[in-house]
């Protein structure tokens, strides 16, 4: 590839306003790259962000968890409305993941409500 890293992690921080559209791990992965700490795998995973924001970046579902995104600062979103706040990284362990299950039973209750 032509481009160097910063040139491209310039063009994935325009796609994402800035980098603050970023799940915080994609955040991560681009800080690593714009540093020189890219493992080999780190680097596939580099331009697989790219070609995301290329085409149009997405957050990543937390915890593969439908509707459940999370800001760069610790703040879960469902269906883009803020519900709750997990401290990073605790956010991305397992009982991040068990609660962040529960917590999408309850959102799914509320909708199925017509609660906002």
């Amino acid at each position: 590839m032509s481009q160097s890293i910063c040139d491209i992690s310039i063009e994935i921080l325009g796609a994402t306003h800035g980098g603050n559209e970023l799940d915080p791990r994609d955040l991560k992965l681009l800080e690593l790259a714009v540093n020189g700490f890219l493992s080999e795998q780190g680097e596939i995973a580099f331009y697989e962000l790219y070609k995301r924001a290329q085409d149009g970046y997405t957050k990543p579902w937390l915890h593969g968890i439908e509707d459940l995104t999370i800001t760069q600062d610790g703040y879960i979103h469902w269906k883009g409305m803020e519900v709750e706040h997990y401290d990073i990284p605790w956010a991305y362990g397992e009982n991040a993941k068990k609660s962040a299950e529960e917590l999408a039973r309850h959102c799914r209750i509320l909708d199925k409500r017509g609660v906002k």
